[in-house]
């Protein structure tokens, strides 16, 4: 495989704090990668740097063999690069349907946006077949149940085209059910994309995850197999370390 994204030697230094320390961290095309790491381990403004929203202090972000340090959230976009954040950003008032043509029109000049469109494009129909959202297209976003405005911003990424894509937290508030449907969606976005997911919940890890990576205070802990990276003793020290703080704060309150 070749590495569709290069992050190298960047640190990020905010009034003094270091939210990343010389963080070296490649993905590969075609990868589902797993991001872990506890509260404050440096993982959201990882993601930051890699769209755009945060410039590094030091150090290169490279997508496709290109440095990007220099383009900005919309150009990355343009490039290839998508997100969605841990509160789903959807369209209420549009339908389902209208909210992937929506998305699916980005790259079209805004009067476009103006005119009504006649039939649905093959890369909405995509969306909707491989959200499994296909039944629900007349229906109002505003209505959806938390799992599927999930599966509704995953496919308003996927008909923008992207060759990567960023989830930040995908199945958080998810039923049982949803976080299975989600882990089956995201390994079959894999098969054409390039994933990079956020997550905190072990047992979803466990079943989905092949390669992950571990944060801790803005560096690179590990990066391995889901067992590898359980059986480390550093990173079971940085979670039960601080599931012991936690519990003993509880007391103490």
């Amino acid at each position: 495989m070749t590495a569709l994204l290069e992050v190298r030697d960047v640190s990020v230094v905010f009034d003094g704090f270091r939210a990343l320390d010389g963080v070296n961290f490649t993905v590969d095309n075609g990868e589902l990668r797993f991001l872990i790491g506890p509260n404050g381990a440096g993982k959201t403004t990882l993601i930051d740097i890699i769209t755009g929203l945060t410039k590094p202090t030091t150090g290169t972000v490279r997508f496709d063999g290109a440095v990007v340090n220099g383009k900005r959230e919309h150009q990355r976009v343009r490039l290839g690069i998508g997100r969605t954040f841990q509160t789903s950003v959807v369209f209420e008032e549009l339908t389902v349907l209208e909210n992937l043509d929506l998305a699916a029109s980005f790259r079209k000049p805004l009067v476009s946006l103006l005119t009504r469109r006649r039939g649905v494009t093959e890369k909405v129909a995509q969306a909707l077949e491989t959200t499994q959202l296909t039944d629900l297209a007349s229906r109002k976003a505003g209505v959806l149940s938390h799992g599927q405005r999930q599966w509704l911003e995953i496919g308003m990424l996927i008909a923008q085209g992207p060759r990567l894509l960023l989830l930040d937290e995908p199945v958080a508030g998810m039923s049982s059910e949803e976080r299975v449907r989600t882990g089956d969606l995201l390994t079959e976005i894999a098969k054409d994309h390039t994933v990079i997911v956020i997550e905190h919940d072990m047992d979803f890890l466990r079943r989905y995850a092949s390669t992950v990576t571990v944060l801790h205070e803005g560096k690179l802990l590990i990066e391995g197999s889901v067992d590898e990276v359980r059986a480390d003793p550093r990173v079971q020290e940085v979670y039960l370390g601080r599931a012991r703080e936690e519990a003993a704060h509880d007391v103490v309150s």
